[in-house]
């Protein structure tokens, strides 16, 4: 069975600033990060605990779930797995100050 996903608006922005950062440099690449992303959604809403529970201090963490984006490994999708969804809540690139943007 597969869960419903939901995209945080904060998820969409996060996933269209990633395109357009790879577009810089390849529009097919960013195509090609775009279909790994939404399928790698897919991946998690048919098997919502399978990413990595997250130990951020902060309210923004709470309950949050790992997983890196298939072929794009140093892109990570943060979401909460419901019973009857997945929400993501935010798609980043794993360099980035992530216990700050959870706090």
């Amino acid at each position: 069975m597969s869960l419903r996903v939901l995209k945080h608006r904060a998820a969409m922005r996060d996933f269209l600033e990633q395109f357009d950062y790879i577009a810089m440099d390849s529009e097919a690449v960013a195509l090609r990060f775009l279909a790994a992303a939404e399928a790698s959604f897919r991946v998690l809403a048919q098997n919502p605990t399978m990413g990595v529970a997250c130990e951020f201090r902060g309210p923004r963490g709470k309950g949050l779930r790992r997983w890196r984006v298939k072929g794009f490994e140093h892109y990570l999708i943060f979401y909460r797995p419901f019973s009857d969804r997945i929400e993501i809540a935010r798609v980043l690139h794993g360099a980035r100050d992530l216990k700050r943007l959870f706090q």
